[in-house]
């Protein structure tokens, strides 16, 4: 399915999965498929990967090596359950201060109860914006973070200027994403399960095959490692590079802004 991708050079902003849809249409069916899974966000995570999801963010929040002194801020874009977010205040020894932004209320507010529960309300703030237009000053944030958000935002480029407008000097941006299974057999097994199985297991999970099947087909139209990459360096963010997790599933993307 990999001749399906959109090149570096964009097409992500009409494509809704295989549709091509109306500019400006995109974000509102964003939306509502999020608004539809978001109390099951995570069992749909670990339907997508295997499980494999929680191995691949521990080994992000790993790479970032959030610094355990007073002052660590960071932004986590499109993490609205707070899965991520949680992760760095943990590994952080509860130093960090973080916002959780997303443009879907019903997520956020998943996130945001999880907070209270799990006792990080002091240092997490939840905040219901556009990845493309941050409510941020200029040099904001030491980190800025996303995963498996990025290929919802219609204008990529865009999010990701402003991606490298919130980080300080010295900043880390770091995204997780689903990418081009680079292994001859595996990725075969993967489009069968991805195009079969995770439809299915969907709709007897949370009742709607339809959510799922976007999810799996904006996976094969997302650019792959090398275009993104070149997307994040044309953004202006240094040292640009990235790390394959399961043969390609699912990829780490790294830069600094220097």
């Amino acid at each position: 399915m990999s001749d399906q991708r959109v090149s570096a050079r964009g097409g992500m902003q009409t494509s809704y999965g295989f549709r091509t849809v109306p500019d400006g249409e995109k974000q509102t069916l964003v939306n509502d498929v999020f608004h539809k899974v978001a109390r099951r966000y995570d069992i749909m995570n670990d339907v997508m990967s295997g499980g494999m999801h929680r191995v691949w963010k521990d080994a992000m929040i790993a790479s970032l090596n959030p610094r355990r002194r007073p002052g660590y801020r960071f932004l986590d874009v499109a993490g609205g359950t707070g899965d991520i977010a949680f992760r760095i205040v943990a590994a952080s020894g509860g130093q960090a201060q973080g916002t959780v932004l997303d443009i879907n209320g019903s997520m956020l507010g998943v996130g945001a109860e999880r907070a209270t529960k799990k006792g990080f309300t002091e240092n997490l703030d939840f905040v219901e914006a556009n990845a493309e237009e941050l409510p941020f000053e200029d040099q904001s944030f030491d980190a800025y973070t996303i995963a498996f958000g990025i290929r919802n935002v219609p204008d990529i480029d865009k999010a990701l200027s402003e991606a490298y407008r919130v980080l300080r000097r010295g900043g880390r941006f770091l995204c997780l994403e689903f990418s081009e299974v680079e292994i001859p057999l595996l990725d075969r097994v993967y489009d069968a399960w991805s195009f079969s199985g995770i439809p299915a297991m969907g709709k007897a999970i949370a009742g709607d095959a339809e959510p799922y099947q976007y999810l799996v087909e904006s996976i094969r139209k997302f650019p792959n490692q090398r275009d993104f990459a070149a997307m994040i360096e044309r953004a202006g963010l240094s040292r640009v590079g990235f790390t394959n997790y399961t043969g390609g599933v699912a990829a780490l993307h790294s830069g600094w802004k220097i």
